[in-house]
């Protein structure tokens, strides 16, 4: 997987490492059996538009992204054993619970980087 640095549009600093899951075994990987993400590390899943906890240990921030790469939904601190959902979104980053609100991202924001 290759590493990337986000950056959100108007912001200045940017945010990562992140990690691009672009194949499609590690898309269907994502973070199940990876340590727990820390500070503004994440995971961006290509071509998703869903996600499930279903085997992880740890609540994570979902980010879903639409094909032009700006935020469509958050949803936080979604727990294990839970799935999430965005009609229209291309893309899904993942991020340890409480940092989209600690990056202070935001619906309509747009994100730069990959």
């Amino acid at each position: 997987m290759r590493i990337v640095s986000l950056r959100a549009q108007y912001t200045q600093a940017p945010f990562g490492p992140v990690r691009v899951a672009e194949r499609a075994w590690d898309r269907t990987r994502g973070l199940l059996g990876r340590p727990r993400i820390e500070g503004t590390e994440g995971l961006l899943i290509l071509r998703c538009s869903s996600v499930h906890t279903v085997g992880m240990r740890y609540p994570i921030d979902v980010v879903f992204l639409d094909r032009h790469g700006c935020i469509a939904r958050i949803v936080e601190s979604l727990g294990p054993m839970r799935m999430a959902i965005c009609i229209g979104a291309a893309n899904v980053l993942e991020l340890a619970a409480g940092q989209a609100r600690r990056l202070a991202l935001k619906p309509g924001l747009r994100l730069q980087g990959w």
